[in-house]
């Protein structure tokens, strides 16, 4: 224990003290040192421990020889000592008390102060900690701090970015903007100029000498010639290439202007000194009317004959030359004929035309809407729609039952219901290639195909289609029906420009037509109206007289369109019919057009060159091949 560790050192200090060193004499008594003794005593036994229990026990009794009183005296001391003995066991057990006391006391003390001091390292510990972990915490928030600063650094810069971004896009917008205006301006300039253009060469056109006034010596229109040219050449000069990519300035726009102004300003003195020299050559008439009327009777016998001399005469030389001013007496033959068959084929259905009561009437309207409608729905999306409404239409003409719009309808419910079903079906394909073909060219074989194949199966149909197709387009027989009295050659031209585009639409029907056979009838024999009919118009076309800007139109369109058929079948001969159209035949169609109508000539003359230098014709593009049918 550690009470009894702390005893055993005590004794040992004890025992090392001076006191502990004390030694004893036997003959202290006769030397008279009994005070001595108890001086000496109550120290030693109160100073007992020093001697060691081992060397009490182990140490033999001193037996000295002394007197009786001096043993008496020893008693004494012996008693004595005894009872300092106890006394001093007594006081070492109170002391040794004191010191286990004192010791737990001590041990106590340190347990505590090993305590304190653990609980001091503890809260240093947590202080170094929490110093550490503040230092780490201030150095995060000071991080987080300049990561805030830079990511709102960052949103700032963005925000810039974005703003010059924005800035830049609207900058390019604007420009982009102004660039498209420029553009359309430029356009509209262009397109300013060339109408311009066009009308002052028109206008020029009306400065040349008629040839009523080439006999009048007052009339010089040399300086108005010489002026219009001038003109002319301005309007040129500013009039910017087509190649150039470029548009006229405003400068070129005024400059134009001033030069049609002016072009007209000649018009107008031409025509007004035209009117006055008319006035005085009319005035001239009047003085020779009495003279007139007295040859009148004479000259018209010798007129007549001349007439037919001059008739004759214009004939055979057109015989020598290979051309006419019309069609053949056995195509002129051939398109009275269909005209006689359309027309008996409207007077057999004239009572059901004319009928007057409402159920009639209404069978009427249901006939004519069962044959218009499924024509009218024919496109060249896929094949079923396709098979679908020529199925309709063969129903329809077989005089069976077919239902339009919801109601179901058959020729036979009239006995005039099958040929009035017929001229309107004939009517309306020709209609489609009027106005669609003529504004969507890709719609022809669609509607070639379920015409050819309705032809096949009904040939009146056939006839009435080309009925209807000469009386609208005569440019498909071909035919150019004669001008009517007093009307000059630039008149009637102009009169059928207005019909141009439809009589292109219709060319192109008609030469899909004369190439498509309808895949579903199973019929091996041949084409009702096939390309032998083409190869007669093209040459019936070489054989007459062209006319400006109409001839180059419908021989581009009707090449377009059937080129590469016509190119398949007849091989070598239809180069050569090419050749001679550009060696003989197109320097005709430019003599006889003017600057103004220059458009169909070029595109005629690059497709012809194009097709003679590539020995190829290609196959249009919307035509319908076997994948369509199938689909």
């Amino acid at each position: 224990m550690p009470s009894e560790n702390l005893r055993w050192e005590t004794l040992e200090a004890l025992k090392s003290s001076p006191k502990g060193k004390l030694k004893y004499s036997p003959d202290w008594l006769e030397k008279g040192e009994v005070n001595c003794i108890f001086s000496i005593i109550p120290p030693v036994f109160s100073e007992a421990p020093v001697v060691s229990p081992a060397a009490s026990v182990s140490s033999p009794p001193v037996i000295s020889i002394l007197s009786p009183k001096a043993t008496q005296m020893a008693g004494c001391i012996r008693m004595c000592e005894h009872k300092h003995k106890a006394k001093a066991k007594a006081a070492l057990s109170l002391r040794q008390e004191q010191q286990e006391r004192l010791v737990a006391t001590v041990s106590i003390c340190e347990s505590e102060q090993l305590k304190r001091y653990e609980e001091l390292m503890e809260l240093k510990q947590r202080q170094e900690y929490q110093s550490m972990r503040d230092m780490m915490e201030k150095e995060t928030q000071e991080s987080l701090g300049r990561q805030e600063k830079l990511r709102e650094e960052h949103r700032h810069r963005m925000k810039i970015l974005n703003l010059r971004l924005r800035e830049a896009e609207q900058q390019r917008l604007r420009e982009a903007e102004l660039e498209r205006q420029r553009q359309v301006e430029g356009r509209e300039r262009h397109r300013a100029i060339n109408a311009i253009q066009e009308e002052v060469l028109q206008l020029n056109q009306l400065l040349q000498p008629r040839p009523s006034t080439l006999t009048d010596p007052a009339l010089d229109h040399t300086p108005y010639i010489t002026r219009g040219n001038q003109l002319c050449s301005q309007v040129s000069e500013v009039v910017p290439a087509s190649a150039d990519g470029k548009f006229p300035s405003v400068e070129d726009l005024t400059v134009a202007e001033r030069a049609l102004q002016e072009m007209r300003s000649l018009v107008r003195n031409l025509q007004d000194e035209v009117a006055q020299a008319a006035e005085r050559k009319r005035k001239e008439q009047e003085e020779e009317e009495e003279e007139e009327k007295k040859r009148h009777e004479e000259l018209k016998a010798q007129q007549e004959e001349q007439k037919k001399n001059a008739a004759q005469s214009a004939k055979e030389k057109a015989k020598k030359q290979g051309l006419q001013t019309g069609a053949d007496d056995s195509t002129l033959k051939w398109y009275n004929a269909l005209q006689d068959a359309a027309s008996r084929c409207a007077q057999a259905f004239d009572e059901l035309s004319r009928a007057k009561d409402t159920q009639t009437k209404k069978l009427k309207m249901e006939l004519q809407k069962a044959a218009n409608t499924p024509v009218s729905q024919i496109a060249n999306i896929s094949g079923a729609p396709l098979k679908e409404a020529f199925e309709k239409i063969d129903k329809l003409l077989s005089s069976r039952p077919v239902t339009s719009a919801g109601k179901t309808v058959s020729t036979s419910q009239h006995p005039q219901g099958l040929e009035f079903v017929s001229y309107k079906l004939a009517e309306k394909f020709v209609k489609q290639g009027e106005e669609e073909v003529a504004s969507n060219h890709s719609a022809a074989f669609p509607i070639a195909a379920v015409a050819s194949g309705i032809w096949e199966l009904h040939p009146t149909i056939g006839e009435l289609i080309l009925a209807h197709l000469h009386k609208k387009c005569p440019y498909a027989v071909p035919h150019y029906p004669p001008m009517e009295s007093g009307t000059s050659v630039e008149d009637y031209q102009n009169l059928f420009d207005s019909f141009l585009k439809r009589m292109s639409g219709m060319i192109r029907l008609y030469a899909a037509i004369i190439q498509m056979r309808w895949p579903y009838t199973g019929k091996q024999g041949p084409h009702p109206h096939g390309l032998n009919h083409g190869w007669r118009w093209l040459a019936q076309i070489l054989n007459m007289e062209p006319l400006a800007d109409i001839t180059a139109t419908i021989l581009f369109d009707f090449l377009e369109v059937c080129g590469n058929a016509l190119m398949r079948q007849y091989r070598g001969q239809f180069w050569k019919l090419i050749l001679l159209i550009i060696e003989e035949y197109f320097p005709r169609i430019e003599a006889v057009t003017s600057t103004g109508q220059m458009g169909s000539v070029t595109r005629l003359k690059q497709f012809l060159e194009t097709s003679l230098r590539t020995k190829q014709i290609p196959a249009p593009r919307s035509e319908l091949g076997s994948a369509f049918f199938k689909s």
